[in-house]
């Protein structure tokens, strides 16, 4: 609690009055503004065959990790399936998708392919009902495509469960969520000064305070983030996740949130700091994601010619992609779905043909490497 009147920024007499020092931010966002142009001028250079699917994996990993920050885990393929389908890539054979994995895919892609459309209640309504088509969040029933009515209490924003769980900060009263919103919405829609950048971390900020909804405020916060990242873009194309890194700095995300929620004044320099740092963040994960891509068609241009089997070419992309720890043959078993004779032979075929070897080092059992 504060010694003085507050306790809350949105219980400041001038709130929504958000405001920022421009000159401390004027270095990051230049920053930031060079990595977003040299990402998009790489993707430009290498055309549609990777275009495609660095943003069908960007918009996977959104949907995935947007999910996951609030405990709710999606299943990949589904997601991925869900998402190929909207964007017209063909990834051969599709997963089967229900209903809660395609109103997050709903919410993100209207977000960022219809950025340019006003950001309205009955949008914002539409995206909330996507994200509970039957009413429910968990065993609970909550009102879907409305603003909160606080019957049940005060709303919280917590982060952990039992024991560990953490009171952030506590939201304004649902009585006064329609003109907050009102107000909220005006903003968004109209042109004001700040940077587009900015306004898109000062949106995130101010739609997560009014937290409208009975559940799924951080993603419908995040998204409305994104909304703005594309209008600052002037693109509906996402070769990137902000909330993949929120996800991957979760810890440091509610932090930031509560010491926010908690000042004495409206400054949100400290937040949009955080936040342009973890948007840089972001870009540079596309750029390490862009480079693997680029080194997996020119392995596989290199070896065009030789006959693989299909278990051959699913171990040697995920080593491609990363593969952590050691690579053994009871690992290429697990991976491939095979027995440990049928991973030995791959192996040794792999051997012979100079694409593998074996790694350095000791080691119960003897573990593989790609050449080169």
């Amino acid at each position: 609690m504060f010694n003085g009147e507050y306790r809350y920024i949105w219980q400041h007499s001038d709130w929504p009055a958000i405001h920022f020092d421009s000159a401390s931010l004027a270095t990051p966002l230049a920053a930031l503004a060079l990595r977003a142009g040299q990402l998009q001028g790489r993707l430009t250079d290498i055309g549609f065959e990777l275009r495609a699917p660095a943003s069908l994996a960007a918009l996977t990993d959104d949907v995935i990790r947007t999910s996951a920050i609030e405990g709710e885990v999606l299943e990949a393929a589904s997601v991925r399936s869900s998402v190929a389908r909207r964007l017209g890539v063909d990834i051969g054979a599709l997963a089967p998708v229900d209903r809660h994995v395609e109103g997050v895919v709903d919410m993100v892609l209207d977000a960022t392919q219809n950025h340019a459309a006003p950001l309205t209640e009955e949008r914002l309504f539409a995206w909330h009902r996507g994200l509970f088509p039957e009413g429910r969040s968990g065993l609970s029933d909550i009102r879907t495509g409305n603003w909160r009515d606080d019957a049940k209490g005060p709303m919280q924003v917590v982060s952990g469960q039992g024991r560990r769980a953490r009171v952030h900060f506590q939201t304004p009263p649902a009585d006064r969520l329609p003109s907050e919103m009102r107000r909220f919405l005006h903003w968004a829609n109209s042109p004001t000064p700040e940077p587009p950048w900015l306004k898109a971390g000062i949106a995130h900020l101010w739609f997560v305070t009014l937290h409208p909804f009975d559940d799924g405020n951080g993603r419908m916060a995040r998204a409305v983030g994104d909304l703005m990242l594309a209008r600052a873009e002037k693109s509906g194309e996402r070769f990137y996740s902000l909330s993949a890194q929120i996800q991957r700095e979760r810890s440091a995300y509610y932090d930031m949130l509560e010491a926010t929620q908690r000042q004495e004044t409206l400054d949100a320099t400290s937040w949009l700091h955080w936040f342009l740092k973890t948007l840089a963040a972001a870009l540079d994960h596309a750029h390490a994601e862009l480079d693997n891509s680029l080194a997996k068609r020119r392995f596989w241009q290199l070896w065009a010619g030789t006959a693989l089997n299909e278990r051959q070419a699913r171990v040697l992309n995920r080593l491609l992609d990363g593969f952590e720890g050691r690579l053994t043959s009871s690992k290429w078993a697990a991976i491939a779905k095979c027995s440990a004779d049928t991973a030995l032979r791959d192996i040794q075929g792999l051997l012979a043909l100079g694409l593998l070897r074996r790694a350095e080092g000791g080691g119960r059992s003897t573990a593989y490497e790609l050449v080169g």
